[in-house]
């Protein structure tokens, strides 16, 4: 992490103590010095108001954790002159990045007698496995062994008149009568009976075609032969080199599959990609002819959307779930996104992909980000979604730094193969009736930006917006955002707009970052640490959040978790899971009230602080079994063998 402060440039730093003229630790959120005290202080002050002390000391529970996933206890500061104590050689890499070797157990796990769906759905016929089926049949025996339900209000039932889960449900008192069958409000049922609050859903039918490649790839197949007649005959261009060899997955069987699907009889006139000439290509169509058909949407029809002066929650992996945007939604985002969805696994019908594509009926602007590495799979992927999905825009993911998506030449390898990265945007754009965007790095390397030589090329490859995130991939976040470079960058994209991205925690970040060029902007772990920062920059104010206030936050999310996932018990500790990992960044945020100076900037830890009473100093906490304490606040106590650690690294105690 970045040690850079705000502090003024003649305050001179003792670099034995690491502490500026001003008393402050560099490096360290200023804190009211009334609020500051030690670990151990806050940590017994913390302690003391869980319940019954849970038997283990917070110490050896800390050294056991770390013992069991061989992660570190605690970080270090780095000094001035970058020397470090003889006691402080250690092996940097294991403080950064992803626990990869988290323990990891799947929600059902905590359910182990699990009731047939016949059962819960209350069908009129039986089970169609009969004795063979794998889950349980006798509700009397099933309540028995059920554990206890955790309220006497169901928010399902509560809202929509009906709580799909029934008996399952962990608040099924609120709507089962005495012989276990599941009540119905029907005047606030039949208020919702024709909405469909979330779209995008994958159906069966769809899943099934795709599984067996039965769908037909028209416009994707006819683009894809202007490929290869562009290509020079005897080889591959120069840039698909070892990337390629090394990357050789389902991507070529599904071009072979999918190409069965077209036959000749109808022409349709696709653009040259190398020339610029007209192609006239030989394409089967079967059944009547429709408009469709006849009419091909011009770039100039397609679906305009207007970027400008708005607001951009960032597609963010694990965090930003549709649960998380509703709470974003309500804090006045503009634009939001879904998060990362490989177009390989959508294009085999996974569920669990399909389902970050899903939109809530609150998402007014709402867009997908593809992320991929070859023309044929991410061309087949867009016309896929165009064609049965709803959106706003589709994004293509030329940022993300991870190994696993850089190795196969996607996510930032796609800066360094500009050649395939055309391919890709105007295949996407020829079957995309909706705008195309496209977010980027500064490049791949620390030193060397690269930005500004791909942004003239994606403009005449004719992408809708640009977002720019002021980091290589290399310096993932040890540095600030470069702003300077965004700037630039925003003056050679014009008239396309380009949104900048990084290190905006405040409202007076937000209008800095406004003074640029830049036609809008992209807030991603400042919304995570403080969601209500949408709300903060409209209205140009700090808001002294309140812990109650931050807790009913919480719960909103909570209630729309179990809306989204389900009431019973998976859904419940699904719903913990992806709110534990919020709270591993929610938990670096200092009220307001408590700093000496404002705004908290995104690179200042927090020392150890209490709160104006407990629950803010509960929040403040960098430890798991606080977390989880709080999600016990909301959805109950945890099952008997419930572990947990975050996906990313945050405990950002020195």
């Amino acid at each position: 992490m970045d040690t850079t402060t705000q502090t003024s440039d003649t305050a001179s730093t003792d670099v034995s103590t690491n502490k500026t003229t001003n008393g402050f630790e560099k490096g360290c959120a200023a804190i009211k010095p009334q609020y500051l005290t030690s670990k151990e202080k806050f940590h017994e002050f913390v302690d003391s108001g869980l319940e019954g002390g849970k038997g283990k000391d917070r110490g050896e529970a800390e050294s056991a954790a770390e013992e069991a996933t061989g992660e570190p206890e605690e970080k270090r500061i780095k000094l001035d002159n970058g020397a470090q104590p003889e006691d402080d050689k250690y092996d940097k890499k294991k403080f950064r990045g992803q626990n990869k070797s988290r323990p990891h157990m799947k929600p059902q796990k905590y359910d182990d007698r699990r009731l047939c769906p016949s059962i819960i759905q209350e069908r009129e016929t039986k089970c169609f496995y009969g004795d063979k089926c794998k889950f349980f049949h006798n509700i009397a025996e099933y309540m028995a062994s059920k554990p206890a339900d955790l309220g006497e209000r169901c928010y399902l039932y509560d809202t929509f008149g009906k709580c799909q889960y029934g008996v399952t449900c962990r608040f099924a008192k609120a709507h089962t009568g005495p012989d276990f069958k599941n009540l119905v409000n029907d005047d606030l049922f039949n208020t919702f009976k024709d909405r469909t609050p979330v779209r995008n859903n994958l159906s069966k039918d769809l899943q099934w075609q795709l599984r067996k490649r039965k769908v037909p790839f028209k416009g994707a197949d006819a683009y894809l032969k202007t490929i290869n007649k562009s290509k020079p005959q005897g080889g591959k261009d120069k840039e698909s080199d070892a990337v390629e060899k090394d990357s050789a997955d389902s991507s070529c069987c599904l071009a072979e599959a999918q190409n069965e699907h077209t036959e000749a009889d109808s022409t349709v006139t696709v653009k040259n990609t190398e020339e610029g000439k007209s192609l006239q290509v030989a394409e089967k169509s079967v059944g009547a002819l429709t408009d469709v058909d006849i009419v091909k949407l011009r770039p100039c029809e397609r679906k305009q959307v207007d970027f400008r002066d708005k607001l951009y929650l960032a597609p963010l992996t694990t965090c930003g779930n549709l649960p998380f945007r509703r709470v974003c939604k309500r804090f006045g985002v503009d634009i939001t996104c879904g998060e990362m969805a490989m177009c390989t696994n959508l294009l085999q019908g996974q569920t669990s992909e399909w389902a970050l594509l899903k939109r809530h009926e609150s998402e007014d602007l709402f867009g997908v980000q593809l992320e991929g590495c070859f023309p044929d799979t991410m061309t087949r992927c867009a016309e896929l979604l165009n064609n049965n999905i709803d959106v706003d825009f589709v994004d293509i993911n030329s940022g993300c730094p991870i190994d696993l998506v850089f190795k196969k030449g996607g996510g930032c390898g796609l800066m360094m193969r500009t050649n395939k990265f055309e391919q890709i945007v105007r295949g996407m754009n020829s079957v995309l009736d909706v705008p195309l965007t496209v977010k980027i790095r500064t490049g791949v390397q620390e030193k060397t930006n690269t930005a500004h030589k791909l942004i003239p090329e994606l403009k005449k490859w004719g992408v809708s917006l640009i977002t720019l995130h002021g980091r290589s991939r290399e310096q993932r976040y040890t540095k600030l955002a470069d702003w300077d470079y965004i700037d630039t960058c925003s003056k050679l994209a014009s008239p396309i707009p380009l949104f900048g991205n990084g290190d905006i925690l405040s409202w007076e970040d937000a209008m800095k970052a406004r003074e640029t060029g830049v036609s809008g902007i992209m807030v991603a772990r400042g919304a995570l640490i403080k969601p209500w920062i949408f709300t903060e920059i409209k209205e140009r104010r700090h808001w002294d959040i309140s812990s109650s206030e931050r807790l009913d936050v919480l719960r909103d999310f909570t209630q729309f978790g179990m809306e989204h996932w389900g009431s019973d018990t998976q859904g419940l500790e699904k719903t913990r899971n992806f709110l534990l990992e919020w709270l591993s960044f929610m938990c670096r945020y200092i009220p307001v009230g408590l700093l000496e100076r404002v705004p908290q900037k995104i690179n200042e830890r927090p020392p150890y602080y209490m709160g104006r009473d407990y629950l803010e100093s509960l929040m403040a906490s960098q430890n798991v079994e606080d977390w989880v304490k709080i999600s016990e606040m909301l959805l109950g106590p945890v099952p008997k063998n419930f572990s947990f650690l975050p996906k990313h690294k945050a405990n950002a105690y020195k």
